[in-house]
């Protein structure tokens, strides 16, 4: 499991690499509690200041495993609703590190990947990267990720983005406010990410920890209910055929 999710701390920095760059990093079950598994490592980890997260290969993360959403034999073999659940709770963990998370999207971030990209504090990538939220395009309801979108760029942007799906360039993901930093080409993403990390390591690490837990009190990012309450929505509207239909037509 552990493979799929490799963590490397190095001073009071550490990388976490989603780690299946055959499948651009598509959230499966399996991942996402690799994922679980190095946030409890993480939280035991009181000299990291900085958390960068990024995706091995070309993909930051291209989003559901749609091989796992779809529905099989038996609905309840089903691991689509257990998915959904597992990841909510992951955004919420990841959000509630005590130390400064970067995002570094080193190439797609879509759907859930673009929602693990607006949990992380600040958010760099390149001007050709694809980013964005197509879930409404599939018959999908992208209410895992809607509470992170709102608290990123603001109610009116997100019911937009949300609500027209697609994708968009990392430019374009910029100038809406889902990304914080965007450099030119993939190529200075490693030196721009960490610079920003250098910057942040050179702060207080106390005070870097208690603005962020304050600012994650202000606008209710450690609110658990809300993310699972949507991933039991986002599960619901999975399940019906409508949906299941997109996904069988967008897999042939």
């Amino acid at each position: 499991m552990s493979e799929l999710a490799a963590l490397d701390v190095s001073g009071r920095s550490a990388v976490l690499t989603l780690h299946r760059p055959e499948q651009r990093n598509a959230l499966s079950l399996a991942l996402v509690e690799a994922l679980h598994a190095r946030v409890d490592e993480l939280e035991r980890l009181e000299d990291v200041t900085v958390l960068t997260i990024t995706g091995a290969g070309r993909a930051f993360s291209a989003g559901m495993d749609l091989k796992e959403v779809l529905i099989g034999a038996s609905r309840d073999a089903w691991p689509g609703p257990r998915l959904l659940e597992s990841l909510a709770r992951l955004t919420v963990r990841v959000r509630a590190l005590p130390m400064v998370v970067v995002a570094q999207v080193n190439g797609a971030a879509i759907g859930g990947g673009c929602g693990l990209m607006c949990v992380a504090d600040i958010a760099i990538t390149h001007a050709d990267a694809k980013i964005g939220y197509p879930e409404v395009d599939l018959g999908l309801c992208p209410a895992v990720v809607s509470p992170w979108v709102v608290r990123k760029i603001g109610a009116g942007a997100a019911r937009r983005v949300l609500l027209s799906g697609g994708v968009m360039s990392g430019s374009e993901a910029y100038a809406v406010g889902l990304v914080d930093h965007l450099v030119s080409t993939r190529d200075e993403l490693d030196s721009a990410t960490g610079a920003i990390v250098e910057r942040l390591c050179s702060g207080g690490a106390r005070a870097l920890r208690a603005t962020k837990a304050l600012l994650n009190d202000l606008d209710g990012s450690v609110d658990e209910e809300v993310v699972v309450r949507g991933a039991a929505l986002s599960a619901e509207v999975l399940g019906t055929d409508e949906a299941q239909a997109a996904l069988r037509a967008r897999m042939s």
